[in-house]
């Protein structure tokens, strides 16, 4: 269970799609989102993001900051055994509500740092019952050293969690420069996002997996995004992750809170960005298995 944990936490011109429905005032006076097609929310989407051409700009990005450890109906365990690992280091973890909805359950906060270079390497760091776990991927494989399972020797990725890394961790998301990508972009219709009318686009990309992306029809910047399926419970799960509180980093949005949620669980995990770096100098040896 305690694996699972873990490594549930570690491990973009477009065409046109369906008009929506013209602007104007629906049923008691609610604003309709405007008339537009799928290029053209892409294109907004962008700008808002900081542009085409900033985007481009950005080789490497580095996240810290802390996340929730465990999901599902394991986040009394997984805080459980976070806090008694670190008290009998003397050390006492930080903890908040699961899923912010009853006070007595707690979920351990741990921290961590999350580096990414173009094409597609990831490296994430997290300090998880008082020992450092570290996952790297070079854009085609991958490892894992997970110490707090007492299993100090690097190990590769299973074929499935390859497959879940492909396009997980990207600089910039899934719709800038996606014609670049080779992802297709359609208008799947409007639907409503934390009390909000988002435009829900479906993404086709060039491996012919399919993605959804919301994007807010006041802001265009992309508020929810569906993740890469997670097995559990002997079944795979649909994940989406809401993205909040975006700020300006060297004229790119980034968001600063990414929240978590797996189909069929009621929990969920969040991610609070503290520090964000554009553009560090990050050797490609550090995406890479160690040497002995």
């Amino acid at each position: 269970m305690r694996d699972r944990l873990l490594l549930g936490v570690l491990v973009g011109l477009c065409l046109p799609g369906t008009l929506l429905a013209a602007e104007g005032k629906a049923a008691g006076g609610k604003t309709k989102p405007a008339k537009l097609t799928a290029s053209q929310i892409v294109q907004k989407h962008v700008a808002a993001r900081g542009g085409l051409q900033a985007w481009r700009g950005v080789q490497s990005m580095a996240w810290s900051g802390e996340m929730e450890v465990g999901y599902a109906d394991s986040a009394e365990r997984s805080a459980r055994y976070v806090s008694s690992a670190m008290a009998r280091k003397g050390k006492a973890p930080r903890t908040s509500s699961a899923g912010g909805k009853d006070d007595s359950r707690k979920q351990a906060q741990v921290p961590f740092v999350l580096e990414m270079k173009r094409p597609a390497k990831s490296r994430i760091q997290i300090e998880f019952a008082g020992k450092t776990a570290v996952q790297v991927y070079d854009g085609t494989n991958g490892w894992l050293l997970r110490p707090y399972l007492n299993r100090d020797d690097w190990e590769p990725f299973t074929a499935e969690q390859a497959r879940s890394q492909q396009g997980r961790w990207e600089l910039d998301g899934p719709l800038i420069d996606a014609a670049a990508k080779g992802t297709r972009v359609e208008l799947a219709g409007v639907e409503r996002v934390e009390g909000r009318d988002a435009y829900k686009l479906k993404l086709t990309r060039k491996s012919g997996e399919v993605q959804h992306v919301w994007i807010d029809a006041k802001s265009f910047l992309d508020v929810k995004v569906e993740g890469t399926p997670r097995r559990m419970d002997g079944k795979m799960r649909t994940v989406w992750v809401t993205q909040r509180d975006f700020r300006s980093v060297q004229g790119v949005k980034v968001p600063f809170v990414l929240e978590t949620a797996v189909d069929g669980y009621a929990d969920t995990h969040r991610m609070t960005i503290e520090k964000v770096a554009l553009n560090p100098r990050l050797d490609d040896a550090r995406f890479v298995k160690p040497k002995a």
